[in-house]
């Protein structure tokens, strides 16, 4: 099951493939060296010094409508908890590129939507490749303060997580743009769902069956039927 790890992990896993994606383009004889990262646009440092970068950045968590009421009330009237509920949660992501020359951050961009478009789907296989080998990316998700977390559990759980394109409005770029306190930057949104957050608290049982009951009654039957007074 997933932990309070996955949201950390679904942008990790992103960013392993972003990153490996341009690495396999070899985009450097075009556009220098390329940094991939996962910060809020107002922390990113921009000038002619500065890196090509494409970042992408979590801005929104809402809960996911469909898993929002799929279980029992997690406790009984005694308190005691009787189930254990996922937290669902749908993620958004703003795909932003930054080129320090022209025509960079177009370039950046368009392999960006490339990858994610060719990657609808975020296999258990694609996380469990995330965090099977060493990675710039992935090395540091796991602090030494979480122990007996593996953010690879993601991979376990019931339903596969969904990568698709989000089209924003001018409006609403203008808002989500001004609510950053950023200079704008040409953008992509994305949605991606579903992501499960399980705990692993153990679960009040009922009894065991003591004596086993079986009975069989015959249904009811329609002996005969009378017409109505008219």
């Amino acid at each position: 099951m997933s932990g309070p790890l996955a949201i950390a992990t679904v942008t990790a896993v992103l960013k392993d493939l972003l990153n490996d994606g341009l690495i396999n383009s070899d985009l450097s004889a075009s556009v220098g060296t390329v940094v991939v990262s996962a910060l809020p646009p107002d922390l990113i440092e921009v000038g002619p010094d500065r890196p090509s970068r494409l970042n992408l950045f979590l801005y929104q968590v809402t809960p996911n409508q469909g898993w929002r009421n799929a279980e029992l009330p997690s406790r009984d009237g005694g308190g005691a908890r009787v189930a254990t509920p996922p937290l669902a949660l749908d993620l958004r992501y703003l795909l932003t590129s930054y080129g320090s020359a022209d025509l960079d951050s177009e370039i950046l961009l368009g392999y960006g939507m490339q990858l994610l478009h060719e990657t609808p789907v975020l296999t258990p296989a694609a996380i469990r490749r995330t965090f099977s080998v060493a990675s710039p990316v992935t090395d540091k998700l796991m602090p030494p303060s979480v122990p007996g977390r593996n953010p690879a559990d993601l991979a376990d759980q019931v339903e596969l997580v969904k990568i698709t394109p989000r089209y924003l409005t001018s409006e609403e770029l203008s808002r989500l743009w001004s609510a950053m306190q950023a200079r704008y930057r040409t953008s992509m949104a994305y949605d991606v769902s579903v992501v499960l957050i399980e705990t692993s608290a153990p679960v009040r049982t009922g009894p065991p069956v003591r004596v086993p009951l079986v009975r069989v009654e015959p249904l009811a039957q329609i002996d005969r039927l009378e017409p109505g007074v008219t």
